[in-house]
């Protein structure tokens, strides 16, 4: 058996992950994923340990601590496996396969997620977080199994590959997207008192407030208020955490990802964008600061996530005591701020307390002064890491909100943000109409998958509706039909996971589900609709047509799930605005439900010599006119 130490590391060393890293010195002589591990598993005779996690995951690293770095456990994975160790976020085309091989094991899935495979990647079990002791007998069971009676397991994996490899078959198809039907179920688990859906965990899945903001916005208001009061939203530095772990969102998980935090400055701009309320709009500032200030890398892309851990302890950073914050604020101001944001001597949380504003009736945006003083003391206190992974798909969200805020708010400074960024992406991760999956250290990653492309167009389309620059349509136009050859099938509709220049998996999915962030394909959809409607490009609008049965299909079965998809699919206004100066564009707010074109051309003429808009809404087009629309 190999002994993995400071002087020996395992081969994780040499990878750039900031996750992989962190298990380079385990004793486990963990592999990367690639042929040199499947190749000594197929020699060898040995199955396969896949463990899949991200750098800032909670019980990834209490997994880690009980079992990975335990020798006893080591010696076992050692001596009868070959262990290979996969970054989710670097490799989301392997977690997107694997996580559901999980979820038909145990019905649920989540990190770390364990697979126990074949040589040539077929899984025969699965799990996700396994205590040591269970682990142990785990690993015990499958290798004396795979001594014993080792064409079981290899048919076992057979059975599953084939199963899951399977093209999907929807039970029924509709000939519109069933809106009023999502907004139906989602209606019946609304959390009346607190918003959001359900009991406990919450997740903000922004993207049904999107639909509900144009839908049901009483509903999205309430979520998005109660979000903020709550604890999953960081009172003292911005941003919000991953998911709540009661039906308050007082506790959350803790750790903060870039895509949620861009995800929802976007959902709090639209409500903005609605109802003009100054709460709204200070959320969406709050986060966008965040984002750049804590997740913001120096070459202007975005780093991905921050740990929910700090010395080995969940939350631990987050937690403060109200003698604390009188020390530091002095005792007058120090128990109005206490007062404020539900600091006790008890706590709301392991004897210390997370900042909230659940039983305040009144946001009193004087306390704003004290915050970054706050700020500053707890980060004295100790520290969260942060995983130094630049992703494509992440960065192109991040991209799109400070699009949309500087399209919503006016805001130069997010305009600037949004034009250094997309001249980041267009330097590093893309390579002419080849997109890639992120950056890490300086080292590109594999070609992008299907998310990259989707979202990265998606953000072209958002600036280019901020600014009006051709060039932003041009290139969402030139990346959009390269996705269409490398990812969309031509027969049955719908784009798969992975493309024709990434490496082939045990099957290729077409992701529909609308989780933590939106699909690919629902994403797809928002941007054909829009690239046609600027284009007129007949090849968009035949995909778009596959595309909407693809998904109304799709949807049919649970239509909350492809919240995004309906989303894209609410009724548009399309302007064509003709300039009679440059200045006039400036006097125009562009509206998120709106599909705006500027042009010259002379089929659309002025009139009375002056700026002229030509709308077109719900099936009818308005005579020209010189005023500037309002709906």
């Amino acid at each position: 058996m190999t002994i993995i130490s400071s002087e020996n590391p395992n081969r994780l060393v040499n990878e750039k992950s900031p996750y992989l890293l962190q298990h380079a010195y385990n004793p486990v002589e963990w592999y990367p994923w690639g042929e040199e591990a499947f190749e000594k598993a197929e020699r060898e005779n040995k199955p396969v340990f896949l463990s899949i996690g991200y750098s800032t995951c909670h019980w990834c690293h209490v997994m880690a601590k009980e079992s990975f770095e335990d020798p006893s456990v080591a010696e076992a994975l050692n001596q009868s496996f070959v262990s290979i160790k996969v970054d989710r976020e670097e490799r989301p085309d392997i977690d997107n396969i694997y996580m559901r091989v999980c979820q038909t094991f145990t019905g649920g899935g989540g990190w770390p997620t364990s697979i126990f495979m074949t040589a040539d990647q077929k899984p025969f079990f699965a799990g996700t977080y396994f205590p040591k002791a269970y682990f142990l007998d785990l690993l015990k069971a499958i290798s004396e199994k795979w001594a014993e009676d080792q064409s079981a397991l290899l048919n076992q994996g057979k059975r599953i590959s084939e199963a899951l490899s399977q093209p999907t078959n929807f039970s029924q198809t509709l000939q519109t997207a069933p809106i009023h039907a999502a907004v139906s179920a989602l209606k019946q688990t609304f959390d009346e008192e607190f918003g959001g859906f359900g009991q406990a965990p919450k997740f903000p899945t922004p993207h049904i407030l999107y639909l509900l903001l144009k839908t049901e916005p009483d509903m999205a208001e309430k979520t998005l208020i109660q979000m903020y009061r709550g604890g999953i939203f960081d009172h003292i530095g911005f941003g919000f955490s991953r998911y709540s772990t009661d039906r308050f969102w007082l506790v959350p998980h803790f750790e903060k990802m870039l895509y949620d935090n861009a995800l929802l400055a976007t959902a709090y701009l639209m409500a903005f964008e609605l109802t003009g309320k100054e709460i709204y709009r200070s959320v969406a500032e709050k986060t966008l600061l965040y984002m750049k200030r804590d997740l913001g890398s120096p070459d202007a892309g975005f780093f991905s996530a921050q740990d929910a851990d700090s010395d080995g302890e969940e939350g631990k950073y987050y937690g403060l005591k109200p003698e604390e914050l009188t020390a530091l604020l002095g005792e007058t101001d120090g128990r109005r701020f206490n007062a404020y944001f539900g600091i006790t001597q008890n706590g709301n949380f392991e004897g210390r307390n997370i900042p909230n504003l659940i039983n305040n009736g009144k946001i009193d945006s004087s306390m704003d002064e004290f915050l970054p003083k706050v700020y500053e003391y707890r980060k004295s206190k100790t520290s969260l890491r942060t995983d130094h992974k630049i992703l494509t798909s992440w960065n192109a969200l991040a991209l799109a909100a400070y699009a949309n805020a500087y399209r919503i708010l006016g805001t130069q400074a997010y305009l600037d943000i949004a034009l250094k960024t997309v001249g980041f992406m267009d330097r590093e991760l893309t390579d002419g109409d080849t997109v890639f999956s992120g950056v890490t250290s300086g080292v590109r990653g594999s070609v992008g998958l299907l998310d990259d492309y989707a979202f990265y167009i998606y953000a072209l389309i958002c600036l280019h509706q901020a600014t009006q620059d051709p060039v932003f349509l041009a290139r969402a136009q030139s990346l959009q039909s390269k996705a269409i050859s490398e990812y969309f099938d031509q027969e049955d509709g719908g784009f798969f996971f992975s493309g024709k220049s990434n490496e082939k998996l045990i099957f290729n999915p077409k992701e529909t589900y609308d989780g933590a962030m939106p699909s690919g394909n629902s994403v797809m959809v928002y941007n054909l609709t829009r690239l046609y409607a600027l284009t007129n490009a007949d090849a968009f609008y035949t995909v778009l047509k596959k595309q909407e049965a693809f998904m109304n299909a799709s949807s049919a079965g649970y239509p909350p799930g492809n919240s995004f998809y309906l989303y894209s699919m609410l009724p548009t206004t399309e302007i064509v605005c003709v300039l009679k100066e440059c200045s006039d564009l400036n006097k125009i707010k562009i509206k998120s439900d709106w599909i705006f074109k500027v042009t010259k051309n002379s089929a659309h003429p002025l009139l009375n010599g002056a700026t002229t808009y030509y709308v077109c809404g719900d099936g009818v087009c308005l005579p020209p006119s010189n005023k500037i629309p309002e709906h």
